[in-house]
C-alpha cells in the first residue's frame, strides 16, 4: 500500500502523524493558544497578573507626549487646562486624568470669501478677501474660539463691511482699497483682541474689487474717462514742464537786457550831468571862449551830416564835394568834415556884426 493511500495510521514517508480530516492547523494553534491562557487564567493568581499587565501597558503607553518642533501642547486635567507645553518630550497622567491638544503655532491659515457689499454713497460693490492668521496662544484658541476659521472670516467680514461702507465707491475701487484693507486689517485685530481669541492677523488683502455684473458697463465708462483724464493730465504737466523753463528763461533774459539798459542809461545820463558840470564850470571862468568853442562843435556836428550849406549872409551856395583818400582806390570818396576855420569862413559867429559897445 502507498505511503498517501487512505488507511489505518494516517502516515506520511517520514513517519509523522497526519492532522484528522477536516481540521486546519489555525484551528490547531488556536486550540494551542487557549490552552495555555487557560492555565494562566485559571491557574494562582492568573487573573491578577492579567490586569496588572493591562495596567502596565496603560500606563506606560499613556504616560508621555512628544510635542512637535512648530506645535505646542494644551494640558487638559479633568477636562480643565493645566498647562501649555513646549516642543519636546514630557511626562503627563494617562487618559482620563490628562488629555493634550496639540497646536500648531508656526502655521499661517488662511481663510477667504466673496461677499457683496455697500458703500457710504449707497453703490453695491463686491469683494473677495483673504485673511491670515497665526495662533500666538493655543489655550485661548482652543477654548475662546468656537471654531476658528468660521470665527476669524466672520469676524473679517464684519471689519471690511465697516469699512467699505465708511468710503465711497470712488475710494473703494482705486487702487483696489488697499486703503480700507489695511483699515479692515486694524478693526479686526481690534475684534479679535477683544475676545481674547489668541490669534494675530498677519494679513488682510482685498483680492478682487468690482461692481456687480449688472452694471459693470458703466463702470468701465467711468474708468476709461478717468483714465482720459488722468493722460490729459499727464499731457498738461509734461506741456507745463516744457514752457515754464524757456518761458523763465525769456524772463530772465528780458530782465538782464532791462537791467543792462538801465544800467548803460544811468551811467550815461550821470556822464551827461559831469560834462554839463565841467561845461559849466568853464563856462563860469571864460563865458565869451566856451561859447564860442559850444557853437563851433556844434556847426561842425550839423555840417557834417549835410552836404550843402547855405550861407544867409551874401546868399552863395557852398557845396562840400567828397574828397579823395590818399589811401582809398580810384572812385572810392569819402566824407570830409568841415573844420571850424571853414565853418567860421562861411557862417557868421553868433557875435559877428555886433559892435563892441564903449
Amino acid at each position: 500500500m502507498a505511503w498517501n493511500e487512505p488507511g489505518n495510521g494516517q502516515r506520511d514517508p517520514w513517519n509523522r502523524n497526519r492532522p484528522p480530516a477536516g481540521k486546519s492547523g489555525l484551528d490547531t494553534f488556536l486550540k494551542q493558544l487557549r490552552a495555555r491562557f487557560g492555565k494562566l487564567i485559571n491557574g494562582p493568581g492568573g487573573l491578577f497578573t492579567m490586569v496588572l499587565a493591562v495596567l502596565l501597558a496603560w500606563l506606560l503607553l499613556g504616560s508621555y507626549t512628544i510635542i512637535g518642533a512648530t506645535q505646542a501642547g494644551v494640558v487638559l486635567r479633568f477636562g480643565q487646562y493645566a498647562r501649555t507645553l513646549s516642543p519636546g518630550f514630557h511626562f503627563k497622567l494617562p487618559q482620563p486624568f490628562e488629555m493634550v491638544g496639540k497646536v500648531d503655532v508656526a502655521r499661517v491659515r488662511s481663510v477667504s470669501d466673496t461677499v457683496h457689499m455697500l458703500t457710504r454713497d449707497q453703490d453695491v460693490v463686491v469683494i473677495a478677501f483673504t485673511v491670515q492668521y497665526q495662533v500666538f496662544d493655543p489655550r485661548k484658541y482652543l477654548f475662546v474660539l468656537n471654531e476658528a476659521d468660521g470665527d476669524v472670516k466672520m469676524a473679517a467680514e464684519a471689519s471690511v463691511r465697516a469699512a467699505v461702507g465708511a468710503g465711497n465707491m470712488d475710494q473703494v475701487l482705486a487702487g483696489g482699497g488697499a486703503t480700507l484693507a489695511g483699515q479692515a486689517k486694524q478693526t479686526l485685530q481690534n475684534t479679535l483682541a477683544g475676545y481674547d481669541a489668541g490669534v494675530l492677523v498677519s494679513d488682510l488683502s482685498f483680492q478682487s474689487v468690482a461692481p456687480p455684473q449688472e452694471v459693470k458697463p458703466a463702470f468701465d465708462d467711468v474708468d476709461n474717462a478717468r483714465e482720459d483724464q488722468q493722460a490729459s493730465e499727464t499731457a498738461a504737466k509734461a506741456y507745463a514742464a516744457k514752457v515754464l523753463p524757456e518761458a523763465r528763461s525769456e524772463a530772465a533774459r528780458s530782465t538782464a537786457e532791462a537791467e543792462s539798459y538801465r544800467t548803460g542809461q544811468v551811467a550815461r545820463a550821470q556822464g551827461e550831468a559831469e560834462r554839463f558840470s565841467l561845461i559849466l564850470k568853464e563856462y563860469k571862468a571864460a563865458p565869451e571862449v566856451t561859447r564860442r568853442r559850444l557853437w563851433l562843435e556844434t556847426m561842425e556836428q550839423v555840417l557834417a551830416a549835410n552836404p550843402k550849406v547855405l550861407d544867409g549872409s551874401g546868399g552863395r551856395n557852398i557845396i562840400n564835394l567828397p574828397a579823395l583818400s590818399p589811401e582809398a582806390p580810384s572812385g572810392a570818396a569819402r566824407s570830409v568834415t568841415p573844420s571850424a576855420e571853414a565853418i567860421q569862413a562861411v557862417t557868421p559867429l553868433p557875435d559877428a556884426g555886433k559892435e563892441k559897445q564903449p
